[in-house]
């Protein structure tokens, strides 16, 4: 197999960064200081076996729809592993993140906004899905943390005869707006401090920059749905708490 002249260089960019990250982390003495090292590694791994195997499958619809059931399998396991794993996460993780992918994808592709084609159904699939997976965690874990920083608080509400969802719906709420505000905060600065991936690889790939802005606003319009139902029902799954939350790791 022949070797692309740019892929060395690339390489050692790579790891030149990696290193910076490692080094950096471990000078602070961060916990797993080692963490984007090994998500770096996996992801390049990861990168060159999903690059095989889309150009396979890139024109087949029912293999494009196995790639998104495993992504979306990936994604409910990761975000309930950073919530704390157990069938009730996975449970919590698997309902919320499918039910954003699904009312953001139904909408995008009801409405004409992207054709329901193999290529955009894994290009917009993909991306609503790992969105989702983080707000998921980033909403999981900002209630958990909530709830124990406020537990005299919730305590208190519990003591008066308040329902459980009752007494955490002010922390649930603020972790829900906690969580969207990366999303929030990329859309809004989109163009001025911000080129997202999906609009620059499709100038790269040869799509005027009019297509790839619109293809990019319809994304990022989807991540605010998709995240927004993600966040509410993983709040309000997580919502009933009766006793104090172990720590998040």
């Amino acid at each position: 197999m022949i070797v692309p002249a740019d892929v060395v260089p690339s390489l050692v960019g790579v790891v030149a960064l990696t290193a910076v990250a490692t080094v950096v982390l471990v000078l602070f003495r961060v916990p797993a200081s080692w963490s984007p090292a090994l998500a770096i590694a996996r992801g390049t791994v990861q990168l060159a076996v999903i690059s095989v195997i889309l150009t396979g499958i890139i024109e087949s619809p029912s293999l494009i729809a196995v790639a998104l059931c495993v992504m979306f399998a990936v994604a409910v396991g990761v975000a309930a592993g950073r919530i704390g794993m157990s069938g009730r996460s996975l449970a919590i993780t698997a309902t919320s993140i499918s039910a954003g992918v699904v009312v953001a994808c139904a909408v995008v592709f009801a409405t004409g906004a992207l054709a329901l084609t193999s290529r955009y159904a894994l290009a917009i699939g993909a991306i609503v899905i790992g969105n989702s997976m983080s707000i998921a965690t980033l909403t999981g874990r900002n209630l958990t943390r909530a709830v124990i920083d406020h537990w005299d608080e919730v305590e208190g509400w519990l003591a008066l005869g308040a329902r459980p969802r009752v007494s955490t719906l002010a922390l649930a709420r603020r972790s829900v707006r906690d969580a969207l505000i990366p999303s929030i905060d990329q859309t809004k600065t989109t163009g001025l401090v911000v080129l997202p991936g999906a609009f620059v690889g499709a100038i790269f790939g040869g799509i005027s920059p009019f297509e790839a802005g619109r293809f990019q606003i319809v994304v990022l319009a989807a991540i605010m749905a998709a995240g927004s139902v993600t966040a509410v029902l993983v709040a309000t799954w997580m919502g009933g708490i009766r006793v104090r939350p172990h720590p998040l790791r």
